[in-house]
């Protein structure tokens, strides 16, 4: 069968093919961020008696997500009005729909490429904003609270952001800016995060004053590939592959490397050396603070806002964290408040300072639209930065609220203490690394030595004798034949 690819019916006048390819490229690399970047980020920063369900966490929201947009979020984010907050539900699996004209809500105008792409493109944003989210409460919640919190909160939460900054909704028509999701997606991850961790509770004592990662190497790699996958989050916010698509890659990555640097010389400056998780939580902070305006601000603007990236997050997580009683009550595990929520707030108010006029001429079909620092109307849009954040944060806390009091009817949000101190082997029955340590119940028929030719063991513990303290490594055991 010939390959008919070229004729008018799968290449309709309309179709941009460099516009498409990019947009399946930049949301492949968004993807990526999440499966395997974030899973592999998880199972690596915590404790190896984490690592199992901490991946697990993130697979299972990746899966969940796609199946909960394409049946009804999609549409709710970016369909017909229903309220000034929210789109009308409905599916988006219909092949007329998907072949059709991608339309883009809040620019009230056409891309140069299909539904089909528009639709999985804001599909990975919406399953990382959920795998954002479970950051704060690794190492605790239930994994069955999890599995029906993810479709819960992307139902009555995500949705209503998407559509009131991108879907042509309230913040959109008051010409709030969120270039490629620093409200939409970090604010409500870092803020219903941390009051999903105030829901859910603490982790046990002993996993709070201690959690080193399992694996820093692979921790890096996670960093890198979310890193990377950058480039796509911001670079395929304009739809197009055009100039300022260029323009949101450089900044990305200029911002995210001068947090970096700031995060880490404070550190040697305070603590007397340099930490690789603060790298990469420096690196972060960057990324977040430059979403909401990647597009729309200048090199230089994209320094100045690593610097701060770099610097006011690191005061609030390792100064201003300690001294707070309700910041030490939560028991935010990875920190997601500090990386997503501040350093999201703060990208949304430079946006307001910095948004260079040309360049919002660039993305915006409105024109007008600049900085505080460009004067005009640059003081008012300050402001609608500053309400269209508290929007977020005030819708965050109340329904996420509201969703995890509802789930705990029937489902307990924490894990008992005998699953909290033993970790993946009791909730999965799986182990990261074939070795037995930390968290892990002695079984003498796994971890006895058996030789049935020998008669040092039998499977029952009577040819061998083991002394080993629970959740103390391998290294603690006396075997004893």
């Amino acid at each position: 069968m010939a390959y008919n690819g070229t004729d008018g019916t799968a290449v309709p006048t309309w179709l941009n093919k460099g516009d498409n390819t990019w947009q399946m490229v930049a949301a492949t690399l968004v993807g990526m961020q999440s499966m395997p970047g974030l899973v592999i980020l998880y199972g690596s920063i915590v404790k190896k008696k984490w690592a199992v369900n901490s991946a697990f966490m993130a697979l299972y929201a990746f899966a969940a997500v796609l199946i909960c947009w394409v049946t009804w979020g999609y549409k709710m984010s970016f369909g017909d009005q229903l309220l000034p907050i929210w789109g009308k539900a409905g599916p988006a699996l219909g092949q007329n729909y998907l072949v059709s004209q991608a339309i883009i809500p809040a620019a009230k105008a056409s891309a140069m490429f299909p539904m089909a792409s528009m639709v999985y493109f804001q599909f990975v944003f919406a399953a990382i904003t959920l795998i954002l989210l479970a950051g704060s409460v690794l190492g605790r919640m239930n994994i069955k609270a999890w599995m029906a919190f993810v479709p819960l909160w992307l139902t009555f939460s995500y949705t209503i952001g998407a559509f009131s900054l991108w879907g042509g909704g309230f913040l959109a028509q008051w010409d709030v800016i969120d270039y490629s999701g620093g409200y939409v997606i970090h604010v409500s991850a870092g803020i219903a995060g941390f009051t999903a961790a105030f829901w859910v509770g603490p982790r046990l004592k002993q996993d709070r004053e201690r959690f080193p990662p399992n694996n820093v190497l692979l921790m890096l790699a996670g960093a890198g590939l979310l890193w990377m996958g950058w480039a796509g989050f911001n670079g395929g916010d304009p739809y197009a592959a055009n100039i300022d698509s260029s323009m949101a890659v450089l900044n990305t990555n200029i911002c995210a490397a001068a947090s970096l640097l700031v995060w880490t010389c404070l550190d040697v400056i305070f603590f007397g050396k340099p930490s690789v998780i603060g790298a990469v939580q420096g690196m972060i902070t960057g990324l977040v603070c430059i979403t909401p305006a990647a597009g729309v601000v200048q090199g230089w603007a994209a320094i100045v806002m690593g610097v701060l990236s770099g610097s006011i997050p690191w005061f609030t997580m390792m100064v201003l964290h300690k001294k707070s009683k309700l910041l030490q009550m939560v028991d935010d595990t990875l920190g997601v408040f500090h990386t997503h929520a501040v350093a999201g707030v703060l990208g949304g108010a430079l946006t307001g300072l910095f948004a260079e006029p040309a360049l919002c001429n660039l993305y915006f079909s409105q024109s007008g639209l600049r900085g505080a620092f460009y004067g005009g109307s640059g003081g008012v849009q300050f402001l609608k930065q500053l309400a269209g954040a508290g929007f977020i944060i005030g819708w965050n806390v109340v329904v996420t609220t509201i969703i995890l009091l509802v789930i705990r009817l029937v489902i307990p949000l924490r894990m008992s203490d005998e699953q909290l101190l033993i970790g993946d082997d009791a909730v999965h029955g799986e182990e990261a690394y074939a070795l037995w340590g930390d968290g892990e119940k002695y079984d003498i028929s796994k971890h006895g030595w058996y030789d049935d030719t020998t008669g040092h063991g039998d499977g029952t513990g009577q040819g061998a004798r083991a002394t080993i303290e629970l959740g103390k490594p391998a290294r603690g055991a006396t075997m004893e034949l």
